[in-house]
């Protein structure tokens, strides 16, 4: 069920004005919500100009062949090694890694691999792997990654696989008529 733009619009005003009013009635919890509400709008708005124009020139100038030749259903194991390395270089994380399955997805890339990519990219970038590791040292980031790593790769091969048996297609928005129409 889709909710109207204008429920979506009433609810974006009340966070809004909830903020605002923290500001005014000086209530700290409200004011954390909205520095942080403003801390990821501004990493996003550093990020995603850049990964989207990477993500366009990805759709033009990387061919449905090889994208069917390399992450398709016939890949095999090399399809699960390209996910985790695009995965591991991803920037901008699941803002990125969404768009970029859809235009795997739309270029014949299995569901398993692009589920699977979806996992790694959650659990393999390299920035963040990096950054974790500073932290937390690296028994504890290993340990997380080799833990991790397996069970991602059985749940995209499990998610993918029930769905491909169901004929499962994307909902596409057709251009002309903005509609959602369903792939059979």
């Amino acid at each position: 069920m889709k909710r109207p733009k204008l429920i979506n619009g009433i609810l974006m005003a009340m966070f809004m004005a909830f903020i605002g009013l923290s500001y005014i009635m000086d209530y700290d919890k409200g004011e954390e919500a909205g520095l942080a509400f403003g801390n990821i709008l501004w990493e996003m708005f550093k990020v995603l100009p850049c990964a989207f124009i990477l993500l366009g020139l990805f759709e033009v100038w990387i061919k449905k062949e090889t994208v069917m030749k390399n992450l398709g259903n016939s890949s095999g194991i090399k399809g699960y090694i390209w996910a985790l390395l695009l995965a591991g270089f991803s920037v901008g994380g699941l803002f990125v890694a969404f768009p970029l399955a859809d235009t795997l997805h739309k270029k014949g890339a299995s569901l398993k691999i692009i589920f699977t990519y979806l996992g790694f990219a959650g659990v393999f970038r390299i920035p963040l792997t990096l950054f974790e590791i500073s932290f937390l040292g690296v028994p504890f980031t290993l340990t997380r990654l080799l833990v991790a790593g397996p069970l991602v790769l059985l749940m995209g091969i499990f998610m993918g696989s029930v769905l491909e048996k169901r004929n499962y297609a994307l909902n596409e928005l057709s251009q002309s008529s903005k509609t959602v129409k369903v792939k059979k």
